[in-house]
């Protein structure tokens, strides 16, 4: 709103309405090209005040330029890569890594992980309240149990400990569920996968808890770890994923199950997975290819 009233020389918006305001979101991204959430919410903000401060609300017609913004195109590894980088992981990060390449789960999907969402019977992870509030389903490798039953006798301990502890209140649950099952928090299937290794505070209910370990530690780690395998290109976190939708499509999976196990909405999102195939050596053949085999005959 500010920015929209800088914009009409300070103008009061109450004399200003629907042309000012496709002037200003054209402005947004012809000039200061700004990214389609940044315009819409400039939108949504100035609806909101014609609407209920102003009492003066605005066309649903509104004539401006929308911005627009290239898709990215993943960086992903190969498989020698991803076990390269796997190995330079660090061995208290190395399980949380596995996961994230052996599944395909964002950063945040797997440091939120409960004790009881692996599934040691169908081999499944279930991910909750996932990128737009999905739950889902995924993949769990048959490789990664010992080290998964492992990791869970560890959470046991340190949950036995925690509860010798007077002032331990168990630990966080979202939403209303600690109203819903109030003896769930001190359940250890409720608590993370992945903990912290210190008890915290929570701020908003001053209660002593155990949280999950923090993702900025696993991003240091996995940068740290593709340096030392003398990997080139720009690794994040969110590569091992970008990774294990494209080994998938390699390995012959119907796209709609790598959609499902990623839990796109929209198929168009995992088919960016295909045109890196396609778009290579193994899907287009060079015409400089050709050229180079008749010059060596």
């Amino acid at each position: 709103m500010k920015a929209f009233i800088i914009f009409n020389n300070k103008r009061h918006p109450s004399t200003c309405h629907n042309r000012e305001v496709e002037y200003f979101l054209s402005h947004l991204s012809n000039v200061i090209n700004v990214a389609p959430k940044t315009q819409a919410l400039a939108l949504n903000a100035l609806s909101f005040m014609y609407k209920y401060v102003l009492k003066n609300e605005l066309t649903l017609e509104l004539n401006f330029n929308k911005s627009h913004i290239q898709q990215k195109l993943p960086v992903v590894l190969t498989q020698k890569e991803v076990s390269a980088l796997l190995v330079q992981i660090d061995a208290n990060y190395q399980l949380i890594c596995q996961l994230m390449y052996g599944s395909g789960l964002r950063l945040m999907e797997a440091v939120r992980l409960r004790v009881q969402d692996i599934d040691f019977d169908f081999y499944t992870v279930r991910v909750w309240q996932g990128k737009g509030g999905k739950n889902r389903c995924v993949t769990l490798a048959k490789e990664l149990v010992d080290a998964l039953k492992m990791q869970i006798n560890s959470v046991e301990l340190l949950f036995n400990g925690d509860f010798k502890k007077p002032d331990y209140q168990g630990v966080y649950l979202p939403f209303a569920l600690s109203r819903k099952y109030p003896n769930a928090r001190k359940e250890l299937g409720w608590h993370y996968l992945f903990p912290s290794k210190r008890l915290s505070i929570d701020p908003k209910v001053n209660a002593l808890r155990r949280h999950h370990i923090n993702e900025t530690s696993i991003r240091k780690v996995v940068k740290k770890a593709a340096k030392q395998a003398h990997i080139k290109k720009n690794i994040t976190c969110h590569t091992l994923r970008h990774s294990f939708a494209t080994h998938l499509l390699q390995r012959g999976a119907d796209i709609r199950t790598v959609q499902e196990q990623l839990g796109h909405t929209d198929i168009r999102t995992t088919q960016i997975y295909t045109h890196v195939i396609e778009c290579g050596a193994d899907g287009v053949t060079s015409p400089l290819s050709d050229l180079m085999k008749t010059m060596s005959n």
